[in-house]
């Protein structure tokens, strides 16, 4: 092709008048320019197979949102059965979502809203009672079943401590319904009541339907005790039970043969008749425990007329209105009476219950069932009999 020929196909604005090299090195770069140009222009051809991707893509479930959706139920049916709450804080969408950006006056506002919630917290938990139950025969922790708790009293004399040593417990209220219990337990509870009082805790004892011997043993450290007016109460006094099945076991050709390392090591065996040495060991055993009841009676009830303490300490067993006639309580009612007193006493305007949750009636309520089972095994019966305790315990 001639050099006129190659004129012909420059573009109409070409300088010709220039060297050769200039405007041929000018043209190249407006090709190459117009090329760069159509290729960014030009959408990409997708991939044969990236439809089919894409469509199982939107077709496939959402796995991950799925699994987070179940362990958040869960979560919240496990807090809501241990009684726990949760808060969900939203969050943004989007990583790259910015909050929206507050006035001033709203800036002003939230910080008052904090600071009043700050100040709310700062007064949480409120002061208030302490409401412990004692419920049954008074003895040590025996439970161990997978549906029992511990009620004996270490677990009750372990409230106690936990009461006294809480800031926020300004009193305690003893709810009681027990026809009392061994010497040692009752005692237990006795012993971790006085120190509470030592401790600056107001005490209210509350009769239930009964609150008879170490049930009412356990209230004479109490400053104040209501019950009802048909509450069965009373019973200041010490038993100490044995028995004899030698005439069974010679039914039944079986023969108990102790060895022992002096004459009254076996004393109050279930195996032999008991000597009268014996008993009268036993005996002095049981007024001694006796003067002990009576002291906590003469301390915790110093109204009671001298006649009174000793005609009405003998064992029986009397109302709750015979008993507020006598002095031996301070006031008829029930558990709203008692909370209200507890309140009046350490200076509580509305006193509330601040040591109970949600569901523990639940709870009680299965345990209950296990350790009802567990009390009618036939080893704790015989173990029960081949046993001897000094009790202060109503049997009737």
């Amino acid at each position: 092709m001639s050099e006129n020929e190659n004129d012909t196909l420059l573009p109409a604005d070409t300088d010709t008048s220039l060297p050769r090299e200039n405007w041929e090195k000018k043209l190249m770069e407006q090709e190459h320019t117009a090329l760069f140009s159509d290729a960014q222009e030009k959408p990409a051809e997708a991939a044969p197979g990236d439809a089919d991707k894409q469509t199982a893509d939107a077709k496939k479930p959402h796995s991950g949102r799925g699994l987070w959706a179940f362990l958040l139920l869960l979560t919240f049916t496990v807090s809501a059965c241990c009684g726990l709450y949760l808060t969900v804080k939203p969050v943004p969408a989007c990583e790259n979502e910015k909050p929206a950006v507050q006035e001033p006056e709203e800036q002003e506002e939230s910080a008052s809203a904090k600071l009043a919630g700050a100040l709310a917290k700062s007064k949480s938990p409120k002061t208030g009672i302490a409401w412990i139950k004692v419920r049954g025969v008074i003895a040590q922790d025996n439970s161990s079943g997978p549906f029992s708790r511990p009620t004996g009293a270490g677990a009750i004399a372990k409230k106690i401590r936990d009461a006294a040593d809480d800031k926020n417990v300004k009193a305690i209220v003893l709810d009681i319904n027990s026809p009392g219990g061994t010497v040692a337990s009752v005692q237990n509870i006795y012993g971790e009541l006085l120190k509470a009082k030592e401790n600056g805790k107001k005490i209210v004892a509350l009769f239930r339907d009964v609150a008879a011997s170490g049930g009412f043993y356990i209230a004479m450290a109490a400053d104040k005790i209501v019950a009802e007016p048909g509450t069965i109460t009373g019973s200041v006094g010490v038993i100490m039970q044995t028995s004899n099945v030698e005439g069974l076991f010679d039914k039944i050709g079986v023969k108990v043969m102790p060895i022992t390392s002096g004459k009254y090591k076996d004393m109050g065996s279930a195996y032999r008749p008991m000597t009268d040495a014996e008993k009268a060991i036993l005996q002095d055993m049981v007024n001694d425990t006796y003067t002990q009841f009576f002291a906590a009676v003469k301390a915790g009830r110093p109204d009671v007329t001298p006649e009174n303490l000793t005609e009405y300490t003998d064992g029986r067993v009397f109302t709750g209105q015979r008993a507020f006639n006598l002095g031996f309580i301070d006031k008829l009612g029930g558990e709203e009476e008692a909370r209200l007193l507890a309140g009046e006493l350490a200076g509580l305007k509305d006193p509330k219950i601040i040591n109970q949750r949600p569901s523990d009636g639940l709870r009680e309520l299965i345990f209950s069932f296990g350790s009802s089972m567990e009390n009618q095994s036939l080893a704790k019966q015989l173990q029960s009999l081949a046993t001897p305790s000094v009790s202060y315990l109503w049997v009737n």
